[in-house]
């Protein structure tokens, strides 16, 4: 974790923007880390000790100017509010997050390069972002690097981590990639998983397997019914047959 405590007349929330106010190329890089935020919004309800943030910037005192943002496309913090009331948050200030830097940043390399295997690079492992992850879909070839790689800082440096999906222990969760749907569109996304390397489902998939399970129930009712129902009528049928030759049913049934 990065000392800032030598550091003086740090601006506040209230005077610094949210971001940079450059676009993203493209609208994968809001939906890629929204799912990732979603599906940890339920793995994680009950804790009130993280924050994701999607293209936010991010305000540090490691580089020349701490009024210029580091805006990653999105950005895990641990041991920081979930919520900063009244009304959350415009940007992460680490100065002001008790000096916690995000633990996780996630980059997804877009046509306009943006310096993601190198000066990117060198800005979070000053910043103290412990993993760094980078989303190559498309221009993995042009970059010559894999779809996706995930680093681990040690000592200072970025060091590639092994296998997918990679587990990272200090945050309890792995990433990898999927064929998957999300916002009925059908493609490729990052997603989390436990240490055995299970996809924990989307909050869609959570929807739908609710949904199936309500009409398996629905379906189950109205099995039992009918059979019932086929009971009841064979009963009848049974006492009318009964009664034509002269027999009681209920005296027959004690």
């Amino acid at each position: 974790m990065v000392n800032y405590n030598s550091l003086q007349n740090l601006p506040d929330a209230a005077e610094l923007p949210s971001s940079d106010d450059t676009p993203v190329d493209n609208e994968l890089q809001n939906l890629i880390p929204g799912l990732l935020r979603a599906i940890l919004s339920h793995i994680w309800s009950a804790r009130q000790d993280w924050f994701f943030g999607v293209n936010m910037g991010v305000y540090h005192a490691t580089g020349e100017n701490p009024r210029i943002p580091i805006v990653p496309d999105g950005f895990l913090s641990l041991g920081v509010p979930r919520r900063v009331e009244p009304d959350g948050r415009k940007s992460y200030i680490v100065w002001l997050e008790n000096n916690i830097p995000p633990r996780l940043v996630l980059e997804c390399v877009s046509a306009t390069y943006g310096g993601e295997y190198d000066e990117k690079m060198q800005i979070y492992a000053k910043l103290g972002v412990l993993y760094y992850v980078i989303y190559n879909s498309q221009f993995n070839r042009r970059d010559r690097h894999e779809v996706l790689e995930v680093y681990q800082l040690r000592e200072g440096q970025y060091i590639r981590l092994p296998g997918e999906p990679v587990w990272m222990p200090q945050i309890g969760l792995g990433i990898g990639r999927e064929i998957g749907t999300f916002e009925n569109w059908q493609r490729e996304w990052l997603y989390w998983y436990d240490e055995q390397g299970n996809r924990y489902p989307t909050p869609e998939e959570i929807a739908q397997g609710e949904r199936q399970r309500a009409e398996t129930e629905r379906q189950r009712a109205e099995t039992e019914r009918q059979r019932a129902e086929t009971e009841r009528q064979r009963a009848d049928r049974l006492a009318q047959l009964l009664r034509e030759r002269g027999l009681d049913p209920d005296s027959l049934s004690e």
